[in-house]
């Protein structure tokens, strides 16, 4: 780094001459990250936009076991959250953090160590996912080999972040590194206690958690990857980004302060609201609730604080593209933001959970919030590293136009499909009968909402590839600057106080002091939500006629996770009168103890399958599972022919229950010894059973043991065994 000087006038506290750090910003690396935010943002929409197809046209996987949607929407997921917006908030970051602190990047071999292992980490995510290398748990499925990798490229780049800071040549840190520190601690603490997991082999492992504690920790972790990798960076961007396009200064610098403590501490302890009416303790459900709906002051104090910027500027608005998509990202943020408190009321999310409606919601926050905020970004940035204008605001503005329709066209129709879904699963005739008893009647209404779904997806990602080529032209046009010179004074005491001090200064001053801060903030509710749950046993009480699982179903029920079953079908009965109409018995936190990972699923396109065991024959299952259309009329489900090839991975079975002994399930010592016989023995019977239907059928195949798994569900719960656990009370509904 260059320290020859140049004579300027002191600013602020100093006085007299003073020799300027001449010294260049590292634009090669926001360059890289812009790169990689739009290339990786397309294939992750285009498998967004292959998953939504599938649902309208369940065979155009052709059959190909790498492509049915059980195994690339959470590659969409994945390439979307980790790839799109992780991508768009380091391009955000590594621009602005220079700028703020007036200092390049401490460390160009950590910036581009940071660039190719996040890379690396997506494409190992595009391998193995349609591979079914899966934990199952939501927008956390890598397997634990990934998760390592992650835990690693994230102190990278929170080290490189935090040197950077204290070299900094400003005595504050702006509101922005405020939200990049709050992100960094949050994400490293959320990805650390929801990976912990017990590995068997090298792409298998089993959570350490089980059953409800397993679904607490999830939604802890899922709830808050939205908030702290979807959210507070992307804020943290606003307040940069924002006042920049608009040549103002951010309205209030006391609502920031407020909007930055409130939201970090408030966020934290919603995770339990998406397991409403679900087996979770009550007390955690309503902890989930209260704070969801606190949630709204701080949301909307940070949208208003964003729009208020832009006061005074709202000519410049219908001109300017840039502008433009920030102000639907704000207004998609404040819409997002009310509806998630909203859907967090007991009543409301009685109507939405497990429906579209919850797919919309996410949805607008994604398309809306995250997407046009990127794209508002790289509008404003890629011009000025390469010097020039942009190649063409009319195709900037096109874009816009483009997008905002898109995310209409996607919405709507899943609005009014989550209202369909759940007017119907609810409805009673006069005679006190469900007036849909088969599920399938709901999915054959919802195939044209989902083709309009689709379209709406399409459109956004038309923009999308609109946007590549106008930045890809105006590259073409300018001159990159690699090193962006620049100067400042250097900064003599970065911790001196001067007179007449807001007291919040006194804390932007010191970021390890920040960054403490803020460590103990996040971790009070998640703590006061956890350690009740693990330590005190009345919370998950415990139903002695529920045993574990064979070592078949065991194999079953890991061929059910690595199909992505649980993408469509819950196993979480809620105690309302039309699930249990429709299903049976309502779910007992004391039925999913040995279930590591849990399996509740967060949306029902098929029915649920808690209650499934010894309702159908093997030989249904056999013949759904090859055909699911000649069982099921009109079902969207794809059909599964090589686990009528593949065998079972024999062995891993040792290991599979040596694991499960490790993590407290009670299998007889010496289980592992006998489990393969055992298994064996057990898949004879189905072979058998499968025969008598006239299905010949070798007892080694992934099938037999997949029929075990769904044959086995539901089945530990019997009317008198339920007699010793306190019975929830069943949810009245309208007719």
């Amino acid at each position: 780094m260059s320290t020859q000087g140049a004579i300027l006038e002191r600013p602020d506290h100093y006085s007299g001459k003073l020799e300027l750090d001449r010294f260049s910003y590292d634009n090669n690396i926001v360059r890289l990250f812009a790169t990689a935010t739009m290339v990786w943002g397309a294939i992750g929409m285009l498998v967004g936009l292959l998953a939504a197809l599938e649902l309208v046209f369940p065979g155009l996987n052709g059959g190909i076991e790498y492509i049915t949607f059980g195994r690339i929407r959470p590659l969409h997921t994945n390439a979307v959250i980790f790839a799109f917006v992780g991508n768009g908030i380091f391009t955000g970051v590594y621009y602005s953090l220079q700028r703020l602190c007036k200092t390049r990047m401490y460390s160009d071999a950590l910036s581009n160590i940071n660039f190719w292992g996040w890379q690396l980490i997506i494409l190992s995510a595009v391998i193995t996912l349609p591979l079914g290398y899966t934990s199952s748990k939501e927008y956390a499925e890598l397997e634990w080999p990934i998760d390592i990798a992650i835990t690693i490229m994230w102190v990278v780049f929170g080290y490189n972040m935090f040197a950077t800071i204290l070299q900094r040549r400003t005595r504050h840190l702006y509101v922005a590194i405020w939200f990049y520190i709050g992100t960094f601690v949050t994400v490293a603490v959320l990805h650390v206690v929801n990976s912990f997991e017990l590995p068997i082999s090298f792409m298998k492992s089993y959570s350490f958690y089980a059953g409800v504690q397993d679904a607490l920790v999830q939604w802890w972790y899922g709830h808050n990857a939205v908030a702290f990798f979807l959210t507070t960076p992307y804020l943290g961007l606003m307040y940069y980004f924002v006042p920049k396009a608009a040549n103002r200064p951010v309205y209030s610098y006391k609502l920031s302060i407020i909007h930055f403590w409130a939201l970090i501490f408030l966020y934290i302890w919603a995770g339990p609201h998406h397991l409403l009416y679900n087996a979770l303790p009550d007390w955690a459900q309503s902890l989930g609730v209260v704070f969801s709906v606190m949630l709204l002051a701080p949301s909307w104090g940070g949208m208003l604080n964003g729009l208020l910027t832009l006061r005074g500027v709202w000519d410049r608005v219908r001109e300017e593209p840039v502008l433009k998509f920030f102000v639907v990202a704000l207004t998609a943020y404040g819409m997002a933001t009310f509806e998630g408190p909203m859907l967090s009321l007991k009543n409301v999310n009685a109507i939405s959970h497990f429906t579209d409606w919850t797919i919309a919601h996410v949805h607008v926050g994604g398309l809306g919030w995250n997407g046009m905020l990127t794209f508002g970004m790289l509008y404003w940035l890629m011009p000025k590293m390469y010097q020039t204008k942009l190649f063409s605001t009319k195709l900037a503005n096109t874009h816009f136009w483009i997008a905002t329709l898109g995310i209409l066209f996607y919405a709507l129709p899943l609005y009014w499909a989550g209202f369909t879904q759940s007017l119907m699963w609810k409805e009673f005739t006069q005679e006190g009968m469900l007036a849909y008893p088969n599920f399938l009647e709901t999915v054959t209404q919802l195939k044209p909402m989902y083709a309009a779904r689709a379209f709406g997806g399409g459109m956004y990602i038309v923009g999308v590839l609109i946007m590549a080529y106008n930045l890809v032209m105006t590259a073409k046009q300018g001159s990159f600057l690699k090193n962006e010179p620049a100067e400042a004074a250097p900064l003599k005491d970065v911790y001196e106080k001067p007179q007449g001090e807001h007291w919040h200064r006194w804390i932007e001053r010191r970021p390890v002091q920040l960054m403490v801060g803020s460590l103990i903030v996040i971790l009070i509710g998640g703590m006061v939500e956890m350690i009740p749950t693990f330590l005190v046993e009345s919370n998950v009480p415990t139903i002695a006629s529920v045993k574990p699982y064979t070592s078949l179903e065991l194999h079953g029920r890991d061929l059910y996770i690595k199909e992505g079953c649980n993408n469509c079908h819950s196993q979480m009965v809620r105690p309302f009168r039309s699930e249990t109409e429709r299903y049976g018995e309502y779910a007992k936190a004391g039925e999913f103890v040995y279930d590591h990972p849990f399996l509740w699923g967060s949306k029902r396109t098929g029915p649920d399958l808690l209650r499934l065991g010894g309702k159908y024959p093997d030989s249904w299952h056999y013949h759904h599972m090859l055909d699911p259309e000649s069982m099921s009329p009109g079902s969207i489900m794809p059909a599964y022919p090589w686990m009528f090839e593949n065998e079972i991975e024999v062995e891993t079975t040792e290991a599979k229950i040596s694991a499960m002994r490790s993590l407290g399930v009670p299998y007889p010592e010496g289980y592992e010894e006998e489990a393969v016989a055992d298994m064996k023995l057990q898949a004879e019977e189905i072979t058998a059973n499968l025969a008598e239907s006239g299905i010949q059928v070798s007892s080694d195949k992934e099938i037999i043991a997949l029929i075990a798994y769904l044959q086995r569900l539901g089945t530990d719960i019997k009317a008198d065994a339920d007699k010793e656990v306190k019975p929830y009370e069943i949810v009245p509904e309208n007719k």
